[in-house]
C-alpha cells in the first residue's frame, strides 16, 4: 500500500493553470499533488554568443525553490552568494530537456528563458518543472506565431517528465516525498509526446534493481508521460 493510497500506476492529482502571471509571454502554475511549480517564459531577441549568427534559437532554464517550499526554511541562494550544485544541475536538465522538442532553426535567432520557481515541494520538482515549463514555452511560441514573428511552429513534439521508483519492493509511478525518501530505487524519465526518450536519471540507494524492474519502470513512465502530455495539450488548446 502506498502512503497516499494511490494505485501503483496512478499519478498524483495534476492541474495546470495557464496565464498565471500578467507580464510573462507564457506562464503556467503546475500542481502535481502537493508539489506546486510556477513556470514562466520570457522571449528575448538575442542568443548566447556561441550561436550568434547561426540562425538558430535557444531555449534555456533557471530553477529555484522558495525558502518555505519545504518543511523547514532554506536560505535563499542569493543570500549565500552562489547557486548550489543541485540547482545548477536541475536547471541544466530542464533546459536540455525542453530543447529536445524544439526546431531551433524554425525558432529563429531568439532566446526563450523558462523560469521554474518551486512554491511548494513534495517530491518530483524537476519533473513538474519540465512538464509545466513546456506549457509556458508553448504559450510563448503561440504569441510569436500569432504576431507573425515565427512562420512555422518550432515546437515539434511535447516534452514531459515523471518520476518512477521501487518502493516497498513494488514499482510505482510518480513518487511523492514519503516514497522518494524511502525508495530503494528511483528515477526521472523525460520523454516526448511520441514516446521517444530524452533522458533517464536512475539510481539505487541501499539496493539494486534488475533489468526486468527497469523495464517495469519504463512502462510506468510511458503511461505517466502520455497522461501528462494530454494535460499539456488540454491546457494549451
Amino acid at each position: 500500500m502506498r502512503p497516499s493510497g494511490r494505485k501503483l500506476d496512478e499519478l498524483r492529482a495534476v492541474s495546470i493553470e495557464t496565464g498565471f502571471t500578467k507580464h510573462a509571454e507564457g506562464s503556467a502554475l503546475i500542481k502535481m499533488g502537493d508539489t506546486h511549480v510556477l513556470c514562466t517564459a520570457t522571449i528575448e531577441d538575442r542568443v548566447p554568443p556561441f550561436i550568434k549568427g547561426s540562425g538558430l534559437g535557444w531555449v534555456t532554464a533557471e530553477y529555484g525553490m522558495l525558502p518555505r517550499a519545504t518543511n523547514t526554511r532554506m536560505r535563499r541562494e542569493a543570500a549565500m552568494g552562489k547557486q548550489g550544485g543541485r540547482t545548477v544541475e536541475i536547471q541544466r536538465l530542464i533546459g536540455r530537456a525542453l530543447r529536445a522538442g524544439v526546431d531551433r532553426s524554425a525558432l529563429g535567432e531568439r532566446q526563450i528563458t523558462i523560469d521554474c520557481d518551486v512554491l511548494q515541494a513534495d517530491g518530483g520538482t524537476r519533473c513538474a518543472s519540465i512538464t509545466g515549463g513546456w506549457v509556458a514555452l508553448k504559450l510563448a511560441v503561440n504569441k510569436l506565431m500569432k504576431a507573425g514573428d515565427v512562420v512555422s511552429d518550432p515546437l515539434v513534439d511535447p516534452v514531459a517528465a515523471i518520476s518512477c521508483g521501487i518502493y516497498a519492493g513494488q514499482p510505482v509511478l510518480d513518487l511523492d516525498y514519503p516514497e522518494d525518501s524511502e525508495a530503494g530505487v528511483d528515477g526521472n524519465f523525460i520523454m516526448t509526446g511520441s514516446g521517444k526518450l530524452i533522458e533517464i536519471q536512475m539510481s539505487a540507494e541501499g539496493s539494486t534493481y534488475s533489468r526486468d524492474q527497469m523495464n517495469q519502470l519504463m512502462d510506468l513512465a510511458e503511461k505517466g508521460v502520455a497522461e501528462l502530455v494530454d494535460k499539456q495539450k488540454a491546457a494549451t488548446a
